[in-house]
């Protein structure tokens, strides 16, 4: 593999962040600086891509393929939703309910008892 040296000027406060959480994960400064990179990069070659799947796509064809999916196969026992995200049944008479979000729903946050700040 060939490697190429860079002179990289960064902010101080960026850098001094940088060689924290190296040190934090475990790893040189310079693999951080690497895998920071390729992410980025991946990161933006994916946006890229989708960009230009979107300029390429029909709808007229994408609604025809979403039309069709599901026909003749009734939904599976995994399919369904949990009872408290399902859609209610509606009777006559009855006035519409907002649906629920299908957010996940998360334990309460717990505060840290502070520590004493006596010496």
């Amino acid at each position: 593999m060939r490697r190429n040296n860079f002179a990289l000027r960064l902010q101080p406060s960026l850098m001094e962040e940088a060689r924290k959480v190296a040190e934090s994960e475990g790893v040189a400064l310079n693999q951080l600086i690497n895998v920071a990179l390729a992410e980025k990069l991946s990161a933006m070659r994916t946006e890229e891509y989708f960009q230009e799947r979107i300029r390429r796509a029909e709808r007229s064809e994408t609604m025809r393929i979403l039309g069709r999916s599901g026909r003749g196969k009734p939904p599976e026992r995994q399919d369904e939703l949990p009872p408290d995200l399902a859609p209610h049944e509606q009777g006559a008479g009855e006035e519409s309910k907002p649906a629920k979000s299908a957010a996940p729903q998360f334990g309460k946050i717990k505060k840290r008892p502070e520590k004493s700040r006596s010496r």
